[in-house]
């Protein structure tokens, strides 16, 4: 059953399979004893620490092991903003950061701090110069920490880390980069100033990360402390995991070039047969500056949670940021940004290892299968025929989920003729984004929207062919 979410969590690797057995056996004492098993339990630590400081390309002594990616990204923001709370208050982050930054930054904002938020290009990518400006003083204050993601985890747009970073050093101001997504294919360039990951994303047991702070960073550990990792990751370490991690993060590193190349090619594939096959498709991210094994793409008329589970009823595992997958019923927050269709999304991040052919079988299934849900919406199978009618239209959505706006829109706009205009009552927080990207793909203009006297939105589309 082929696995096509590595984004997510990448099967176990055999390597840390292996040393996490080996290590059970010989890491399960306390490291900061000084007996016998204590010491060689710090042995092993110590060594994880020194693979894993050289696979980051920091010294050892600024890497620390966490509980988790999103503790080390907690900790990091936390600890960088404590540090520096006489320099300023603000953060500035990218519109598309993993949810564990977004969320660090409201916890700052609800303490009085301030966060900058620079949004992104329809690729999903920041502009280096924006993010720079960004950094500048302003009404709300110096910048004291700056956060972006080596590559998003969404669609796979590799970030400028490089020029954004020496903008930061150039201002004063500190670079965390949330490197989970690529850390695995290869270092991160640039001078930045913390770094954080989460083993899971590379083949690593879950419920590691790791936290790197460069040496003459002011950082003040924030919360309960103890004399563990530096004061920065409290509680008894799980060596076996760590072992695992750092053993694995060495051996995907030494395969990435290869199995990067050979991915790369199938997702080139992936993007190319997918609007060939699936009519009204939208692949997003950026086409070249993009990690090698993910691709993501939106389906018109489709409803997101459906067409996973029939992916998954044929037998493969893929994610979704429509918001009809999601537990908030809001759309992608990376997709929203970005400003492309949410409705029918599908990402598609290939594990090492993956067949050709179970790609081939995946570009068979899925259009019979985006054609299924179609059918059962009820979406127009090609665009209405001009007929003559009114001026205008009204469609009333209002309590209907995505896609069900977007497919009643396209029912009737040859109900109108050119120039007339088609009124879509919705509230559905997806149709804010979902309503102007069909307007693109359809060649039809959107004109803007307005709230509704009966509560909900007022989309205005008016007909151009």
């Amino acid at each position: 059953m082929p696995y096509f979410d590595a984004a997510s969590a990448a099967p176990l690797h055999p390597v840390a399979r292996q040393a996490l057995l080996a290590s059970l056996d010989e890491g399960w004492a306390d490291p900061a004893r000084l007996y016998r098993e204590g010491r060689r339990a710090r042995l092993l630590l110590d060594a994880a620490r020194e693979a894993a400081a050289d696979a980051v390309g920091c010294r050892p002594d600024e890497l620390v092991f966490t509980p988790s990616g999103t503790r080390a990204v907690h900790a990091g923001i936390s600890g960088a903003l404590a540090g520096r709370r006489r320099v300023g208050n603000r953060l500035v982050v990218s519109a598309v950061e993993h949810s564990s930054v977004l969320h660090a930054g409201e916890s700052h904002a609800a303490a009085g701090g301030a966060v900058t938020e620079v949004p992104v290009g329809r690729t999903g990518a920041v502009d280096a110069d924006a993010f720079t400006a960004a950094l500048g003083s302003g009404g709300s204050g110096t910048a004291a920490l700056a956060c972006l993601q080596s590559a998003n985890h969404e669609v796979g747009t590799e970030q400028p880390v490089a020029e954004v970073a020496e903008a930061c050093r150039a201002a004063g101001v500190p670079l965390l980069v949330d490197a989970a997504q690529s850390l695995g294919w290869g270092p991160v360039e640039g001078g930045w100033s913390l770094l954080a990951a989460s083993a899971h994303k590379w083949g690593g047991p879950a419920g590691v990360g790791l936290l790197a702070v460069r040496k003459g960073v002011r950082f003040a550990p924030q919360g309960p402390s103890d004399e563990r990792e530096s004061g920065r990751a409290p509680g008894f370490e799980n060596l076996p995991a760590i072992v695992a991690a750092a053993a694995s993060l060495r051996a995907v590193r030494a395969e990435a070039a290869a199995e990067g190349a050979r991915l790369r090619a199938l997702v080139d594939r992936i993007r190319a047969r997918v609007p060939e096959l699936v009519p009204d498709v939208e692949v997003v991210g950026d086409p070249v500056r993009r990690l090698p094994h993910l691709v993501t793409f939106s389906c018109l008329y489709v409803d997101g949670e459906t067409l996973l589970h029939e992916l998954d009823r044929e037998g493969f595992s893929v994610s979704s940021g429509s918001s009809c997958t999601s537990s908030t019923l809001t759309p992608s927050h990376v997709l929203r940004a970005m400003g492309v269709l949410s409705e029918g999304n599908v990402r598609v991040s290939l594990p090492a290892g993956t067949a050709e052919e179970d790609v081939d079988r995946f570009l068979d299934v899925l259009p019979v299968v985006v054609a299924g849900v179609r059918e059962r919406l009820g979406a127009p199978a090609t665009s209405p025929a001009a007929t003559p009618g009114p001026d205008s239209l009204v469609v009333d959505a209002l309590g209907r989920r995505c896609p069900i706006p977007v497919i009643e829109l396209a029912k009737v706009i040859g109900d109108v003729p050119v120039g007339g205009t088609v009124t879509v009552l919705a509230d559905d927080a997806a149709a804010r984004l979902d309503i102007p990207a069909w307007c693109e793909m359809r060649g039809q203009e959107y004109v803007g929207e307005s709230p509704a006297a009966g509560g909900g939105v007022a989309y205005v589309v008016r007909r151009v062919s």
